[in-house]
Formats: structure tokens, sequence, C-alpha cells
């Protein structure tokens, strides 16, 4: 009996280690601070292969609002019209953070309680930015909304 015990308690105990699987789906966001402008898309695909695309620019002399509408329509434009170009690639996930294959640094960021998306961008030698996404059944052409 014993033995039969100690089997149930590895398989739970391994079970209950298992990794989720990768959240499927489409996700878009922005960040605009009135200097740094970034437009995000996130593809996960079933299998957890990853396109993702944050084009961004830093322009500390974006001073009016008409300056930085444009810019956010630029970093639109940039985002829809590269997105073709994007290749899938595989990410390591352990259930919250995805991570480039072997890497330290998180990527993204899921809770699956809360179904939030969170993207890392690194821009040089800056803090991370932290750009929150909202599902999306199929991409947009402005990630700000309207």
């Amino acid at each position: 009996m014993r033995p039969l015990l100690a089997l149930l308690f590895s398989v739970l105990v391994l079970a209950s280690c298992s990794k989720s699987p990768p959240p499927a789906g489409r996700w878009e966001g922005a960040f605009d601070d009135g200097t740094t402008f970034v437009a995000a898309r996130l593809e996960i695909e079933p299998d957890g292969t990853v396109r993702v695309s944050a084009p961004d620019v830093v322009d500390p002399s974006v001073a009016s609002e008409d300056d930085k509408a444009t810019m956010r329509q630029n970093m639109s434009a940039r985002l829809v019209g590269g997105w073709g170009e994007v290749a899938p690639r595989p990410m390591d996930f352990d259930g919250t953070t995805f991570r480039k294959p072997g890497g330290i640094a998180p990527q993204i960021d899921w809770d699956a309680k809360s179904k939030a998306m969170t993207l890392y961008v690194y821009i040089g030698t800056r803090p991370v930015i932290k750009i929150p996404l909202h599902p999306v059944g199929d991409f947009t052409d402005n990630p700000w909304g309207s």
C-alpha cells in the first residue's frame, strides 16, 4: 500500500508542477509619455510561437498636441506596414512569463487570472517600459484606440 501511495503522491506533485500552455490570441497596445512613442502588436500561436512588433521613437522635441497626434499616427503606420515582415519565433514560457530561449529578461507577462498581457520594451539603457495590451480579434490600424 505504501508504494502505491508514494506513486500517487509523486504523480500529484509532478502534475502540480506542469506548465500552463501559452495563451493563443492577438493583443495590441501603445505607450506615449509625450517624448517616447511605442505601438505594439502581439500574436501567440497555439504552439507557443510568438510574433511581436513594437516600433518606437524617442523624440524630446515633440511638444504640441498636434505633433503628438502626428507621431502616434506615424507609429501606427509603421506598425501596420511592417507587420507582414514579422517572423514567428519560439519563446520560453513558464506559465506566466515569456523569455527568449535561454534568456533571463522577461519579454511578455501573462496573468491568467485577470487575462492581462504586458509587453516589456527595452530601449537602449532606459528602464523597461511595460505596455499593457488588450485582446483583439483582428488587429486595428490604431493601437491607441479612438
